[in-house]
């Protein structure tokens, strides 16, 4: 039998009607992939990308507060400031939770960073932050550099003079080694909402731990983003439940 244009017309046309079923069906709710790679559109060049360390307090909060800073490209929680090896969780010697902090010096610098640090937690308490006591709890900057220390000691200076009633007791010291701590702590915060995550696709955790998007989502699930940030993450999220959207991908 010959083929013609005719042919396909049934075929064609049943095809298209599928898809509109279920694409309006789809429509009626969230559509969630079980896991969709998060792809990076606009990577920051490499050239502008520096680290910082901070302790301050428990490093769940830490990563948290730096999240959705703006200039922020990824976080990631460990140990840092002792002597021991490969140190872990509930093993952690004298090493002092701490929080990296990635950023592109082109829309951020370290004095702001040190600006959010200060603001973030009490630095005249000794041996703990509020309920969390415990040397691993303790303030500290950690610098790569004479220029860092520089500023690290400028900042405490002008921290101190608000503080005249009371010591600040950050300590200053060149970064050594950062031991990245377990996968359970990274991202804690967001690891709370099993919406977000499914939200965002998913993803297995290598991928979260590096992803920027999940970084910024880890600082608005602890409310703690700037609130002109916080409300504009509300709407877009707010907006992707009434449409239905597949996947979040970008902020």
């Amino acid at each position: 039998m010959a083929v013609t244009e005719n042919n396909f017309r049934v075929p064609r046309f049943l095809a298209i009607l599928v898809l509109i079923v279920l694409l309006v069906d789809e429509a009626l709710c969230i559509r969630i992939s079980e896991r969709i790679p998060e792809i990076d559109l606009d990577l920051p060049n490499q050239q502008y990308l520096e680290t910082a360390v901070f302790a301050l307090g428990s490093f769940w909060r830490s990563e948290a507060v730096f999240g959705c800073l703006p200039g922020v490209i990824r976080t990631k929680v460990g140990y840092a400031g002792g002597s021991k090896t490969n140190p872990e969780y509930r093993s952690l010697g004298d090493h002092a939770e701490s929080v990296q902090v990635e950023y592109d010096t082109r829309l951020t610098s370290f004095n702001e960073l040190l600006n959010v640090f200060w603001s973030s937690h009490d630095p005249r308490q000794v041996f703990g932050q509020g309920p969390d006591v415990g040397g691993q709890y303790r303030s500290i900057i950690f610098t790569n550099g004479t220029e860092e220390s520089r500023l690290a000691t400028a900042s405490k200076q002008l921290e101190q003079a608000r503080s005249r009633n009371s010591i600040v007791t950050t300590q200053i010291t060149p970064l050594g080694t950062f031991y990245p701590s377990e996968a359970d702590h990274q991202k804690f915060e967001l690891k709370q909402n099993p919406f977000l995550l499914q939200l965002i696709g998913n993803l297995p955790e290598e991928e979260l731990q590096r992803s920027s998007l999940a970084t910024k989502l880890n600082g608005y699930v602890a409310e703690l983003c700037p609130p002109k940030i916080q409300r504009m993450i509300d709407a877009k999220i707010n907006d992707i439940v009434k449409k239905g959207w597949p996947i979040l991908r970008e902020l």
